[in-house]
């Protein structure tokens, strides 16, 4: 199947991690080029070189999703780079595991601000150009906890609604102008992060990261974790010109994890 995004121009958030980098390269495989960005330049530069390797068109980036200030010449860079971005994948770092009670303001304000504010303010950038163009694709990467909260994760569980209620809405207002919003949501798919999660659980109930990995695989119908790549093969189908017709949704990605409907 031709997605239809070939010479499209792709900013991938968080594409040093195991989902960004994973979404970035099957992005690139469609012949979309493709700006990774990343607190981290050294992770995203390696998903980049990759994508080079094999003859794909790729730039990794510097970016802090927290520094506001910094938003319009990072968008620059990219466009000056590759082109006017056409699909903007929204992934962002997750907050420390943490009861949803007794967090201090700050922390909180702090998150809010590299989770949500971020995103929002992105998108912002770059939607206009979208809308002109009568052509754009914006996807955003929440969490299972957004459907079926996760306990510890009251940060995470708490902000991440928000974008489902700010992506809906956006979906109505552009839909019409070419230009889509969706979100998607992975259960429990294999990256470090889903590990790092797994060795906080295991240390506050003192067992072994391997015991409460056994216990996430009794719950999941597939019954194993998911590949970073399975993910990422749903959002470029979001993010293709097939789902034209695709907008305001929420996709789970999740092996049949989160049992309500």
């Amino acid at each position: 199947m031709d997605l239809g995004i070939g010479g499209k121009t792709a900013l991938v958030l968080g594409a040093g991690g195991g989902l960004g980098g994973a979404i970035a390269t099957t992005l690139a495989e469609e012949g979309a080029k493709v700006a990774l960005a990343d607190h981290s330049e050294d992770t995203a530069k390696a998903h980049a070189e990759a994508i080079e390797r094999v003859g794909g068109t790729a730039m990794a980036l510097s970016w802090e999703l927290a520094d506001l200030a910094a938003i319009d010449a990072k968008a620059r860079k990219v466009e000056e780079a590759l082109g006017p971005v056409d699909i903007l994948v929204n992934i962002t770092g997750g907050p420390p595991p943490t009861p949803a009670a007794g967090n201090e303001t700050e922390l909180w304000r702090s998150e809010f601000e590299a989770m949500i504010l971020s995103v929002i303010a992105i998108t912002d950038r770059v939607l206009p150009g979208m809308r002109a163009r009568g052509w754009g694709r914006i996807v955003t990467s929440a969490s299972s906890g957004v459907v079926s909260p996760i306990p510890n994760l009251g940060i995470s569980n708490a902000l991440r609604m928000t974008l489902l209620g700010w992506s809906k809405t956006l979906a109505r207002e552009v839909a019409g102008e070419g230009v889509t919003a969706n979100i998607v949501v992975p259960g429990r798919i294999a990256t470090k992060r889903v590990r790092f999660l797994d060795e906080k659980k295991a240390e506050r109930e003192g067992r072994t990261p391997e015991e409460v990995e056994r216990a996430s695989l009794a719950a999941i119908p597939a019954g194993r974790y998911g590949e970073p790549r399975e993910y990422a093969d749903a959002v470029a189908f979001l993010a293709s010109k097939r789902a034209a017709y695709i907008t305001g949704s929420i996709l789970r990605v999740d092996g049949g994890l989160i049992a309500s409907i």
